[in-house]
């Protein structure tokens, strides 16, 4: 039996034997979808267009850059976040499996592209919100996902009222969303198994919750090291969808 075999024999026991599991998870787990993560060698932050090189990535997705700078925003955001057409990948499938056989508390990510519920999770905290909402900044009006996508305007304006549609999405400078945040810490902080995936544990706040976990069994699925990698009581450095088309339910 492999080094990975036996690290997926203990997942799996792991799994079996524990009844309140939470998965935190980022970029990494929609980049196998083909949605391009921000931080590596080939994401988002590394894509170069003419038309954005005097910004940097930071600023095109900042509270600023949304309200003082809105024509850009949204040019940036209709070319670079319109997820509507991705499709879910194994990692979403198999978690959405888990919590429907009782095995799995919730998910919390920080991913913006509503996969998770795509395929079928029901319980999803989205700390950094979801390109799937979007509201009137003047009266709260919420309309369609494809709003801001299918609007002919350089800034999407409110049917009722006139005002700037934007999506509700944590920009950078902007506080998470108290319902999301309060929501997965307690599902963590009651979790007998956690398990991080696609993250580098390097942004924060959201990288802090994982001091709020009690539990006694800690896995980390990330292609790179994390700061956390010497708590866990098991690492995994492979592929997401390796590892969790590999887990067993029931």
């Amino acid at each position: 039996m492999s080094d990975f075999q036996e690290r997926l024999k203990q997942l799996n026991e792991m799994i079996k034997n524990s009844k309140h599991i939470v998965f935190f998870g980022g970029a990494g787990v929609s980049t196998e979808s083909g949605i391009p993560d921000f931080r590596s060698k080939d994401g988002l932050y590394n894509q170069h267009d003419v038309q954005f090189d005097a910004y940097s990535p930071e600023y095109l997705l900042s509270h600023d850059c949304v309200y003082h700078n809105s024509k850009v925003f949204f040019e940036f955001y209709r070319q670079k976040m319109d997820t509507r057409h991705i499709e879910p990948n194994v990692t979403h499938y198999k978690l959405a499996q888990m919590e429907k056989e009782g095995k799995l508390d919730c998910v919390v990510t920080q991913n913006i592209d509503g996969l998770h519920q795509k395929a079928g999770s029901q319980v999803v905290y989205e700390i950094h919100g979801t390109t799937q909402r979007n509201y009137c900044t003047r009266c709260g009006r919420t309309v369609s996902p494809d709003f801001i996508f299918e609007s002919t305007d350089p800034i999407p304006v409110c049917p009722d009222c006139g005002g700037m549609i934007r999506p509700d999405v944590t920009m950078y400078g902007e506080s998470l969303p108290d319902e999301a945040w309060e929501g997965a810490m307690r599902c963590i902080s009651r979790a007998d198994l956690f398990i991080i995936g696609g993250t580098s544990l390097t942004v924060y706040p959201a990288a802090n919750l994982v001091n709020y976990f009690r539990g006694n069994n800690l896995v980390i699925i990330n292609r790179d090291r994390t700061p956390q990698d010497r708590y866990c009581n098991l690492v995994f450095h492979e592929n997401l969808g390796d590892v969790f088309g590999a887990i067993e339910i029931g």
